[in-house]
């Protein structure tokens, strides 16, 4: 039931289709902007949903891979990045 009122992580911004997020990469610097469709992109494992990205700088060629697990009702409870990393939505240029 808790989770039904859980904030947003600070990192992610939420659209009714989907979840934006901004990732630097730890090379370069290059901030791409991802958008995770919450419909075709995420995959239900068990009571969560899941998703993989990999992310490629299209300056720089960069790349980076983003893996996200939300709840059910689309809130971020976990999301990594290898080769970079999340910015706060407040740092979004």
């Amino acid at each position: 039931m808790l989770g039904m009122f859980r904030r947003q992580d600070p990192r992610f911004r939420e659209d009714p289709n989907a979840l934006h997020c901004q990732v630097r990469t730890a090379r370069n610097g290059e901030v791409i902007k991802v958008r995770l469709s919450k419909t075709s992109e995420m995959s239900l494992q068990g009571n969560a949903y899941f998703v993989r990205k990999s992310l490629v700088g299209p300056k720089t060629l960069d790349n980076a891979t983003l893996e996200v697990t939300t709840t059910r009702s689309h809130k971020v409870t976990l999301a990594t990045v290898d080769g970079g990393e999340l910015l706060s939505v407040r740092d979004w240029e």
